[in-house]
């Protein structure tokens, strides 16, 4: 049995309890934009939930073979509409401290696995 790739991420939400309830409604079933849905599955990504806990965010994807970090931002900026997706989701959410310039989600290190 082949075991999925996966990738880890975190980000955090303003802390603020309207902010966080009108993000968690555009995440809510039937209100992601298809559009955006749709450039996900584009970018091989076969899966990803979005937890919660106060203001982090911890997204777990899991990828087919064609997935790769650089070629999903690459197809992120080149479509209009997930960029639109975007720039909205920046009143929702800002940056880890560890975060560079423009950089919402940051990979996150595996520190254990139950073997």
């Amino acid at each position: 049995m082949k075991t999925a790739r996966r990738f880890c991420y975190a980000c955090d939400l303003v802390k603020d309890s309207n902010l966080i309830a009108q993000y968690k409604e555009y995440h809510s079933v039937g209100k992601v934009w298809p559009e955006i849905t749709e450039s996900i599955k584009a970018a091989g990504i076969v899966d990803m939930e979005i937890f919660l806990v106060e203001n982090r965010l911890f997204m777990i994807v899991e990828v087919d073979e064609t997935f790769s970090p650089e070629r999903k931002k690459k197809m992120d900026d080149e479509n209009p509409k997930v960029k639109e997706w975007e720039q909205l989701m920046w009143k929702f959410q800002q940056a880890l401290p560890s975060a560079t310039k423009g950089e919402k989600w940051v990979a996150t290190e595996r520190i254990f696995k139950l073997d």
